[in-house]
């Protein structure tokens, strides 16, 4: 009786053991405020004036205070509403 006891306690070790081995394996949680991995930084979102088109505005060309989505919209300029 004692046998099957003490082979019960050892199984329970080492599957105890091995979750918790198992378990710090696993990605670690972000710290706050810590920046994201493999993440493009954030951009500043414009609107073309001549379609609506949304477009990171480094992509985008401006002209008197309005952005546009290419130079053949820039040329056309903004739609009236």
């Amino acid at each position: 009786m004692s046998k099957y006891l003490l082979v019960t306690l050892v199984l329970l070790v080492a599957v105890a053991l091995w979750r918790h081995k198992h378990r710090k394996t696993v990605a670690p949680k972000p710290r706050p405020g810590a920046a994201p991995r493999n993440h493009l930084p954030v951009q500043t979102m414009v609107c073309c004036a001549h379609c609506g088109l949304h477009l990171p505005q480094a992509e985008a060309s401006a002209a008197q205070g309005q952005f546009f989505c290419s130079p053949a919209h820039q040329q056309r300029g903004a739609r009236q509403p």
